[in-house]
């Protein structure tokens, strides 16, 4: 990934936060020769590892695990909030139109989770995950006929983190009066995403 200087992010924190909240992410590896890319859920555990370990399913019937067995390299790409920059918004003149965003690239070999009890326990935590939030979070039952035979249908995998790439692009190329601007402009927008580009852009100025 292209990366210039000024928009690098390199703290570790940052990276795993970024991963952690948006963590529907996209695997991309070949397959048979040719770029493949699933969509899928992810969760990090960020103590396993130099950079921690992603771990995920995907459809038995998706060909890309098959892939995998040749041990080579994948990317799972983690795409923060991002944003349309006016140059209206700006203090300083003459400006062109940008976008603002906050991405994380995570690379790994991955390998498959082949044990049962392993696979329900990954499955587990990632419903634990997104239902936490809920008034009544629905649990996972213990495998039974049913969820024996839906965990047939599905391949589980985990993918030691060996290098991350972070870039947050959030107007550090500007001055200091004209991200003010931004982060003002942006927040009144009234979208989440707009709103989720001007709170990092105000942690990273405070």
């Amino acid at each position: 990934m292209y990366i210039p200087r000024s928009y690098r992010e390199d703290d570790p924190a940052a990276l795993q936060a970024l991963m952690q909240e948006y963590n529907f992410a996209t695997l991309v590896s070949q397959v048979e020769g040719q770029l493949f890319a699933s969509h899928l859920p992810f969760l990090l555990d960020g103590a396993r590892g130099a950079h921690g370990t992603l771990r995920g399913h995907m459809a038995r019937a998706n060909p890309q695990w098959h892939s995998f067995a040749a041990g080579a390299e994948v990317l799972v790409i983690f795409q923060g909030p991002h944003a349309y920059v006016s140059p209206s918004w700006y203090m300083e003149h003459p400006s062109v139109p940008t976008w603002n965003y906050a991405v994380v690239h995570a690379y790994g070999t991955p390998h498959l989770v082949d044990d049962a009890a392993a696979l329900y326990r990954m499955l587990e935590a990632t419903v634990q995950r997104h239902e936490a939030a809920l008034a009544d979070p629905w649990p996972l039952h213990p495998p039974g006929d049913y969820m024996r035979k839906m965990m047939q249908a599905i391949v589980g995998f985990e993918i030691p983190i060996t290098r991350l790439e972070g870039k947050f692009k959030l107007s550090q190329n500007r001055a200091p009066q004209d991200q003010a601007q931004v982060v003002t402009a942006l927040a009144g927008r009234g979208d989440p995403l707009s709103g989720e580009v001007a709170r990092l852009m105000h942690q990273r100025q405070t």
